[in-house]
């Protein structure tokens, strides 16, 4: 049975950080806490997608743009769930909601060390951007 895909909602919290926190690859901080994830999906309305199967939340993608460029965060499929198309109808979930809004292109974070997540992201289309330096500043 395919799982269903739907809206991500603040209930869904607790069960996608459990997913975040048992899938290999994933880097989790203070951005990801119940407050902080509400906080970006009430400013990024529709555009964020879990899977379930039985009942169970086995896919979650967060998704947001700054009006320009999207982003997608915390693409992850429960292990059991991998190889079912699953993450792949998760991103065309988000992609179709940015290009609705707009949005011409979309970013992705990815460990470099992360080669499962490499390899899932190229097989899609998205392409590294070695002419790129991400940089961080930690605020309070």
């Amino acid at each position: 049975m395919r799982p269903l895909l739907r809206l991500m909602t603040l209930a869904d919290h607790a069960a996608a950080h459990g997913l975040w926190r048992r899938t290999e690859g994933m880097g989790l901080g203070a951005a990801d806490t119940e407050e902080q994830v509400g906080r970006f999906l009430v400013r990024n309305p529709g555009l964020s997608w879990v899977a379930e199967r039985d009942g169970v939340l086995v896919g979650t993608a967060l998704c947001g743009h700054d009006g320009r460029r999207g982003f997608i965060y915390h693409l992850a499929v429960d292990r059991e769930s991998r190889g079912l198309g699953v993450g792949r109808a998760l991103v065309e979930r988000c992609v179709t909601g940015l290009e609705a809004g707009g949005v011409t292109r979309v970013h992705i974070l990815v460990f470099a060390a992360n080669e499962a997540g490499r390899a899932f992201w190229e097989h899609l289309g998205f392409y590294a951007r070695t002419e790129l330096l991400l940089c961080s500043f930690n605020i309070g």
